[in-house]
């Protein structure tokens, strides 16, 4: 069965992979609207979110925030298969501008490896092809629950030249060997660790949230420099626009909670940017501080 559901996984995204930029876009509009009107886990997750990290704005900019995050989510979704299928040089002509490349020269020229932070914001399958296709680059991974769907992830994803790593004490070691010979490591910051991994909780957008430690050991033990970055949608399937941003100081501190607190603000900057391009569907607060009222289902605490 296992087998069965990642053929069939790996066959639509290979057909939906066919699809021009704009055509993909389109489509995810429209399931990102139909999706809106309906009492999906999506809309649900979203609401809960935007309404829990934007108290300040008024009902209405809200409501347009969510609908236009749930457009966003769908184009996302559509633009996957294209990362994925698409030659390496159709995607790399997709992007229209980069801005604060010199800070990862500036960085590798003095000898120093780079950890780039890449949020769930906007394009972030874009970024690391464009990443790995310029540098020596090593990703973080966590596994699917299918294996077969395993390999064919690595393959799409180390095409353009980026070696995935898993996410665990001997990917740490070799990623912090990787930064230390003048790499570059990508790791996705903003995913809710579990129990096992190693956290502490630092406050994103006001609240604290359990967050992944290992970005900041990564960092303080290889001495890497640090940058965060995501690939922003352009209007009307013009394509996409990188962004490199310096982090927040602290990010590489001993204390983990100031550790945390420093990467969760580097990322909330970046989200603010463009809010609506965000992964808001993402249950990124069940973590809260244990005691706190779990924002997705009110009747439980978090733990």
């Amino acid at each position: 069965m296992a087998l069965n559901k990642a053929s069939l996984a790996i066959l639509a995204l290979r057909l939906a992979g066919k699809l021009s930029l704009g055509m993909a876009q389109r489509i995810g509009r429209v399931l990102g609207t139909v999706g809106g009107w309906l009492p999906t886990r999506s809309k649900k997750v979203t609401t809960a979110n935007i309404n829990l990290c934007f108290p300040e704005l008024p009902r209405e900019q809200r409501e347009r925030l969510i609908r236009s995050s749930l457009r966003h989510t769908g184009q996302t979704f559509m633009e996957i298969p294209l990362m994925w299928e698409w030659p390496v040089e159709k995607c790399l002509g997709l992007i229209r501008e980069v801005e604060g490349l010199g800070l990862v020269d500036s960085a590798l020229a003095r000898g120093k490896g780079v950890v780039l932070l890449a949020p769930h914001l906007g394009n972030w399958e874009l970024v690391g092809i464009y990443f790995s296709s310029r540098y020596q680059m090593a990703a973080l991974y966590s596994p699917p629950h299918m294996a077969e769907f395993e390999d064919y992830m690595i393959g799409v994803r180390e095409r353009a030249g980026s070696t995935l790593v898993k996410g665990d004490r001997r990917g740490l070691v070799r990623m912090v060997s990787i930064l230390k010979g003048g790499g570059i490591a990508g790791i996705l910051p903003d995913q809710s660790p579990d129990r096992n991994s190693g956290y502490a909780y630092g406050p994103f957008f006001g609240h604290d949230v359990r967050t992944m430690t290992l970005a900041s050991k990564l960092i303080s033990r290889s001495g890497a420099a640090s940058f965060t970055t995501f690939a922003e949608r352009l209007k009307d399937g013009s394509g996409f626009r990188v962004v490199i941003r310096p982090t927040e100081p602290g990010i590489d501190s001993a204390d983990p909670t100031a550790a945390v607190t420093a990467l969760n603000l580097s990322v909330e900057k970046c989200v603010r940017e463009i809010p609506e391009q965000y992964q808001w569907e993402y249950k990124r607060f069940r973590h809260l501080t244990p005691g706190e009222v779990n924002p997705y289902n009110p009747k439980k605490l978090c733990k």
